[in-house]
């Protein structure tokens, strides 16, 4: 008698949806100056990017094209800008293959401000998203003694970059991503918080606070907050002790007095309680999903290069903490492509073929570093010298739905916790590899001298007999010293004494990034990164070319596709099992436990949104922030909907059926049109929706 095997089913069969194709064809498929197409299809953009990333690789090269293609057919998912513009120099000889960057310290003069506005332009021209700090620049109404007058803050300079980003990005084509940070004990602090209630302003913007453990500490304690800026030129004789505090500010200018701590000398400008501001803050993100927390102190305590950088500032979506003219390139991993037999008796993840993918898109992201096309000299230095990147997942939620596990469950949380540590695990194994093969990152060859800082942060350097002013190599500190590679080390000793010995290819490895267009066109609707499904049927606003608004795309999740493939195919969402999870059947504080289950093992941040219902208690929304400051995160997000506020990029149908959006008309007259409703306007159709936003906006017809 003979017998068959049934082959297993794989999620790698479920076909790829018609707007995941349009979003590939209009993002990433490389096409002539004159928009014809050069990628014929996605298998060649697959063999663009492999061709370009094995060339680095010089005589080994075409060993390790169909190891480069391989991962790229089973899940490696490289960002963006990699896809787009790898090996398309002849195209496009002006890009840049990294996605994030973050500004040079941006100093306190109209020099140095609008010196920053150039760096930025060509940055963001190259297709690089960038990230500023803008507490360097004094407060408001501050004196400036070479013009004879007070200045007009730090808002007003930020006015300057978003209408330069706008510009650029109409040019370009792409929409340019900025990052606006801000100090939680900067004077102004109160009116950057509350700057996007204004109608169109700093819309190229994400905005988020540094917030110290200090501060945080004052707000459960209901403690005074002084509001202060380190002192300049003619103030210093103005100041009595009385009035000075020291803080953890970067020095903007020589000259300042430090604490023993090295802290900077800063003049109060006025002082409130904590709990007042803290509702202000969190009044704003209520209503706007803005400004984001950056839990900066948790940030610099866990930085791996603790011992050479201090971090003030992110990527546009916060998943990279980056040091002055840092850059990060970035990848994911798509964990739909290891799930067998879905949604089966016994549906389980390819753990082999994970490691496999992970060992092989390291070495890949390694090699971006010599070709990554940073515009500027300093950027460039930065990234060769450290050689971070950030390698993530998306399709979490889409993943576990396919496991049959619901998300935020107990058993989400020790998936989640074992796909970042084998992740984590496999990738700094390459990075050991790597550094035998071709040598550590730069700058863990360099010496470092012991400062009193550093034995205040490291008390075990003392324990190890290390004294102030002893030279201690970068790889020490990096492999025994740094807060995350000593949990690396509880799991996997050996490999981290390797690494102090041979020191590693790169400084990070991980980070998890929201993966928006990725997702939705070669993870063919996978969910967002981390994220469980938005919904499993919703509408897309996206930007396309020539249209006055933006355009809603209407897509089905990922698990939805798969389900109608393997188990009913018109399977609508009322017929779906328990375990279809989407974000709005998330508690707030299941979507902390998740972000906390991954965050333990990757090294920089996870770009992370805790959707809440729009009805959703104010008081109870509070308490979520000071849940991720107890849960050790480095940083956190809400979102609300809002359509008074604006107009998301994922909306349901539900909500624009259920919203009313108030048109005046020249007449005097007024017209009130659901969301869902289509307008004709100036000759073009629009959804009442979209047409409102980009009215209300001054975005109409800009795009």
């Amino acid at each position: 008698m003979s017998t068959t095997a049934k082959a297993a089913k794989s999620s790698n069969d479920v076909p790829l949806q018609v707007p995941s194709r349009d979003i590939w064809d209009s993002k990433y498929r490389l096409k002539d100056r004159h928009q014809r197409p050069v990628d014929k299809d996605i298998q060649d953009t697959f063999d663009r990017v492999a061709r370009a990333l094995a060339a680095v690789e010089g005589d080994q090269a075409k060993a390790w094209l169909p190891k480069f293609r391989w991962a790229l057919e089973h899940g490696a998912v490289p960002a963006g800008r990699i896809l787009s513009n790898a090996g398309a120099d002849d195209y496009k000889p002006a890009v840049s293959l990294i996605n994030c960057t973050v500004s040079r310290a941006i100093h306190d003069s109209m020099h140095d401000i609008l010196g920053g506005v150039v760096d930025a332009g060509m940055t963001l021209k190259a297709g690089c998203g960038i990230g500023y700090d803008f507490s360097t620049l004094r407060h408001k109404g501050a004196f400036v003694f070479g013009a004879g007058a007070g200045t007009n803050g730090p808002l007003a300079f930020m006015d300057i970059f978003d209408k330069m980003c706008f510009t650029v990005a109409s040019a370009g084509g792409r929409r340019g991503a900025q990052m606006g940070t801000f100090d939680v004990g900067h004077p102004d602090v109160e009116a950057f918080i509350e700057a996007k209630r204004e109608a169109g302003r700093l819309r190229q913007f994400n905005l988020s606070l540094l917030i110290t453990d200090e501060f945080m500490e004052a707000v459960k304690n209901d403690a005074d907050w002084p509001l202060a800026f380190p002192l300049h030129g003619g103030e210093k004789e103005d100041v009595r002790a009385e009035d000075l505090i020291y803080r953890d500010w970067p020095v903007i200018e020589e000259g300042y007095s430090v604490d023993d701590q090295g802290r900077v000398a800063c003049r109060v400008v006025k002082t409130i309680k904590a709990r007042k501001l803290w509702h202000t803050i969190m009044h704003s993100t209520y209503d706007y999903a803005e400004p984001g927390f950056i839990l900066i102190d948790q940030v610099n305590r866990m930085n791996n290069n603790w011992f050479c950088e201090e971090i003030r500032a992110t990527n546009p979506c916060g998943e990279q903490p980056l040091p002055p003219e840092g850059a990060c390139l970035l990848g994911s991993v798509n964990l739909t492509k290891f799930v067998i037999d879905p949604f089966s008796e016994a549906p389980r993840f390819d753990w082999e073929r994970y490691r496999k993918v992970v060992a092989i898109f390291t070495r890949m992201l390694d090699n971006v570093v010599e070709i990554s096309g940073l515009p500027l000299e300093g950027q460039r230095r930065e990234i060769e010298s450290k050689r971070r990147h950030g390698m993530g997942f998306l399709g979490l939620g889409s993943t576990l739905t396919m496991l049959k596990i619901p998300y935020g469950s107990p058993e989400s949380l020790a998936f989640t916790d074992e796909v970042s540590k084998t992740m984590a695990i496999e990738g700094w194994k390459q990075g050991l590899e790597l550094s035998r093969e071709k040598g550590m990152a730069p700058v863990l060859a360099e010496e470092f001298e012991i400062t009193p800082k550093m034995l205040r942060e490291r008390p075990e350097l003392a324990k190890d007999g290390y004294e102030i002013g002893d030279k201690v190599p970068g790889r020490i500190l990096h492999a025994r010293y740094s807060r995350y590679m000593q949990q690396i080390a509880e799991i996997e000793p050996e490999l981290v004494a390797a690494l102090a010995e041979n020191g590693a290819r790169f400084t990070h490895h991980s980070s998890i990034a929201p993966t928006g267009t990725i997702s939705l066109s070669l993870g063919n609707n996978a969910s967002n990164g981390i994220e469980p499904s938005f919904s499993h049927r919703y509408f897309r606003n996206v930007i396309q070319s020539g249209k006055k608004s933006k355009a809603q795309v209407e897509v089905v999740s990922f698990e939805l596709a798969a389900y109608r493939h393997f188990v009913a195919a018109d399977a609508v969402e009322s017929d779906l099992p328990d375990y279809f999870i989407t974000a709005d059947a998330v508690t707030p504080e299941q979507h902390v436990a998740v972000q906390a289950a991954a965050q333990q093992w990757v090294d920089s941040a996870i770009s992370k949104t805790v959707n809440v219902p729009t009805d959703f208690p104010f008081e109870q929304f509070e308490d979520l922030y000071l849940k991720a400051y107890e849960s050790r995160l480095k940083g956190c997000t809400t979102f609300r909907f809002n359509p008074e506020a604006f107009q998301g990029v994922l909306v349901r149908e539900e909500d624009l059926k259920g919203t009313t959006y108030v048109f005046q008309l020249e007449n005097g007259e007024s017209l009130e049109l659901k969301g869902d409703e289509k307008v004709m306007y100036e000759g073009e159709e629009h959804t009442a929706a979209n047409l409102y936003d980009a009215i209300k906006e001054g975005t109409y017809g800009k795009w």
